[in-house]
């Protein structure tokens, strides 16, 4: 079988002279009709490099090709991509390859509809215009799953989720049936239900088109269920390559064996009582378990929280309907505790955590902290009990200033609650660098210097700095490596141990989520359907909800692979309702110690 790519020898070079960085070096591999290569790897190991210079885009972020060839095999002969001028590449790029791009906020034009950019490839090469060219592209939305399709098409990327927009980008680059599809991380912002669907129809399309894959990714379940050889990179080299079997049954490479080591796999938890730090790449002895705390106090309870966003419709841009974001949900926390949000994108996981901090002001309900109702509070009470919950944001660039050097983002809650001045202040920043695991010498940069696993430690230091009770970590790991999570998620678990800090971990992740929980609540359609204990909710889901969550759960093991008949999942209805529509209140059965279950029907 002649191979689509066929790469050679392939060295890629950033800056010049003294400041040359090599990315790349002499990397070797092929991707035959039909197949799907995994190229996984910690950042920095290249994966991104090679499929930006295979799409020879990484001339255009301050790369150079130095060395090799990358022949793509096509009816008129083999091209050189690497020597192809720019008039052949744009004819290649979304039509003979396409690109599924890591951050789906910066791939999408913000000035454009989504249906502009689904039909822009459309147009260029299928020649279709139109309503051919609209019917496609609701088509192409219908299947990455987006709810109410035809109001997406005329929306625009800041009014999509995350999860949402990468669905578009997934879209955008299967739109013209590429022969070669390129996939940089497409399912890391996604959660586990759109994922094995994603996952599914990539592999229900590579059969029945031929189209190949290579999919780079760091998430090894995601790895074994899509599969058929895997090329390992560590620091711009090829360690080890082989069918996806033999690499998870009989790795070669101690690099390899580490990495697949600090996999967090669904039920590893099972009979254990606390949550239990993760093992590192290059760890050889097993992570010592963290000590339950004897007796709980409450430190959070949340009641009737409900949060609504108003639809305006009309000329007049009345207030014609609300989206029902947050319905009916009440939980409580104990001190030293982690809490666990799961469910779909959209659930109202985020929506929840924002509300309690009142970064989005709830519709009613209340929410006592330490025996203060935050959602009665005034502006001025808001302020003092920020001191006592704070965030760590999804997007830990977004969430830092790129104007200001990273002493001066962690100093800044100090400041602003005058709690430390001069030398005593700088000390205090010194000391949480310390706490995180930075070198002081770091005080001194800015964001876009630190890698994304640094960055979120300048965030959890940020967090820190005002001694807080209660901390909601918005989908804090989503985005790190495997290696990089697990040092995160350890932390997390140490300074709860040593400081008493309770968190609510808003996250898609099951396999994590088992790891760091002490109990566990489901959300859907903006409702907790069940709530309980880590063990109660994993070991015996009793919702469907629930239940359909962890079936869709991909599992580190290439020989328990899903199918896109198992996934058997519903459309999600709309969570907006006319002014009219009042929402029946939640219902709860018990079915164990604190385990309860959303009666349906």
């Amino acid at each position: 079988m002649t191979p689509i790519i066929n790469i050679e020898k392939l060295r890629v070079t950033f800056g010049k002279g003294d400041e040359e960085v090599t990315a790349v070096k002499d990397v070797s591999f092929s991707i035959n009709p039909g197949e799907t290569v995994c190229i996984v790897g910690e950042s920095g190991s290249g994966k991104s490099v090679t499929s930006l210079s295979l799409m020879r885009l990484v001339e255009f972020g301050g790369g150079t090709i130095v060395d090799g060839r990358m022949t793509l095999a096509g009816e008129n002969g083999a091209i050189d991509l690497a020597q192809a001028d720019a008039d052949t590449m744009r004819d290649i790029r979304g039509d003979e390859m396409g690109m599924i791009f890591q951050e789906p906020m910066t791939s999408l034009n913000p000035v454009f509809t989504i249906e502009r950019q689904l039909t822009d490839g459309l147009r260029v090469h299928r020649g279709l215009t139109g309503q051919a060219a609209t019917k496609r592209a609701l088509q192409l939305l219908k299947e990455v799953r987006i709810p109410e399709p035809e109001r997406r098409l005329k929306q625009y990327p800041h009014e999509l989720s995350g999860g949402m927009r990468q669905r578009v980008v997934i879209a955008i680059a299967m739109a013209c049936h590429p022969r070669l599809l390129i996939a940089d991380e497409p399912t890391t912002a996604l959660d586990v239900t759109i994922q094995a669907e994603i996952l599914a129809l990539i592999n229900q399309l590579k059969r029945e088109t031929g189209m190949a894959v290579m999919f780079i990714t760091h998430d090894m379940a995601v790895v074994a269920q899509i599969a058929d050889r895997v090329v390992v990179m560590y620091r711009g080299d090829v360690v080890e390559e082989g069918p996806v079997e033999e690499i998870f049954a009989n790795p070669k490479a101690e690099y390899t064996k580490a990495l697949l080591a600090a996999v967090p796999r669904l039920g590893e938890m099972r009979g254990k009582a606390a949550p239990e730090p993760l093992r590192l790449v290059g760890d050889t002895a097993p992570p010592k378990p963290i000590t339950p705390r004897e007796t709980p106090e409450l430190l959070l309870e949340v009641r009737n929280l409900t949060t609504y966003f108003p639809v305006k419709g009309g000329p007049l841009r009345r207030h014609v309907a609300n989206v029902h974001a947050v319905e009916d949900v009440s939980f409580t926390l104990n001190k030293g505790e982690t809490l666990s949000l799961v469910g779909e994108s959209g659930c109202g996981k985020s929506s929840c955590g924002r509300s309690i901090l009142r970064l989005v002001e709830p519709t009613s309900g209340s929410a006592i902290l330490d025996r203060k109702d935050v959602l009665a509070a005034s502006h001025r009470d808001l302020r003092i009990l920020r001191r006592d919950m704070q965030m760590i944001f999804q997007d830990p660039f977004a969430s830092l200033n790129p104007y200001m050097r990273l002493s001066a983002q962690v100093a800044e809650p100090l400041r602003n609650f005058d709690l430390a001045r001069g030398s005593e202040l700088q000390d205090r920043v010194a000391a949480l660098f310390d706490r995180v695991e930075l070198p002081r010498a770091y005080m001194r940069r800015f964001p876009h210097e630190l890698s994304g696993g640094q960055r979120q430690r300048i965030a959890i230091a940020r967090a820190l700095s005002v001694s807080p009770k209660l901390i909601i970590a918005d989908e804090a790991v989503s985005a790190l490596d495997v290696s990089v999570q697990a040092q995160v998620l350890n932390l997390m678990m140490e300074l709860q141990a040593d400081l008493g800090l309770s968190f609510l971990f808003i996250s898609h992740d099951m396999a994590v989520v088992e790891r760091v929980s002490h109990n566990v609540a489901v959300m859907y359609l903006g409702r907790i359907v069940e709530i309980g204990p880590r063990a109660a909710v994993f070991e015996n889901p009793q919702h469907s909800y629930t239940k359909s969550l962890m079936l869709a759960v991909p599992i580190a093991n290439p020989r328990d692979r899903k199918q896109i008949g198992d996934l058997n999942f519903k459309p999600i209805p709309s969570p907006m309702h006319p002014l009219s529509y009042t929402p029946e209140p939640s219902r709860y059965d018990t079915v164990g110690p604190g385990h309860l279950v959303l009666r349906e029907g």
